[in-house]
């Protein structure tokens, strides 16, 4: 058990009968009251978010994690192939359970994927990943870098604004979290 006073971004527990992740914590301290925490979770399952208020004296279930390398094969429609480096093994994960990573997966990339009593239930890809330009206009002489910006495709579908002077075919640097360009790699 795990007091809710001692929740942080990240940690995991279990409560209503679900998998939750805490997103935010606050400590409010009322003048004559008790101290309340004030959360938001994020469910592990079907990605629901809840904001909650608890006592300080409240207490909620921890829940142990298990982190896992593998490596992204490939996708047939609707499920994504991995593969534990180690046991070989070979989960089969809907776009759900990975989110919105899924524009950013290229393969043979190597992610973390959380197991909870066996079974898969969410995707970790690494902060920033290089992928290839498909598509954007050409860059033009005389375009710099404290210019505007432009649509551009990578390699594996996803839509990112970058830097005029940037052409189809070169490699940048994404980050996963926010789907910003960071630098050509």
């Amino acid at each position: 058990m795990i007091s809710v006073t001692e929740l942080r971004n990240g940690s995991k527990v279990e409560m209503d009968g679900g998998l939750w992740e805490c997103l935010e914590y606050s400590h409010l301290k009322m003048g004559r009251g008790g101290a309340k925490v004030v959360t938001k979770f994020k469910n592990m399952e079907t990605n629901a978010i809840v904001e909650r208020t608890f006592n300080a004296s409240e207490k909620l279930k921890d829940i142990f994690i298990d982190y896992r390398k593998m490596q992204y094969l490939f996708n047939d429609g609707e499920l994504y192939t991995f593969m534990d480096s180690e046991t070989y093994e070979q989960p089969h994960l809907t776009k759900e359970q990975i989110g919105d990573g899924t524009e950013y997966l290229k393969e043979n990339m190597e992610v973390t994927v959380d197991y909870y009593q066996g079974r898969p239930l969410k995707v970790t890809l690494p902060n920033i990943v290089e992928l290839t330009i498909t598509q954007t206009d050409p860059g033009i002489k005389g375009d710099t870098v404290s210019g505007g910006s432009k649509p551009a495709v990578l390699e594996t579908g996803a839509n990112v604004n970058v830097p005029l002077f940037i052409d189809p075919g070169e490699t940048i640097r994404v980050d996963t979290r926010t789907g910003e360009y960071l630098g050509r790699a």
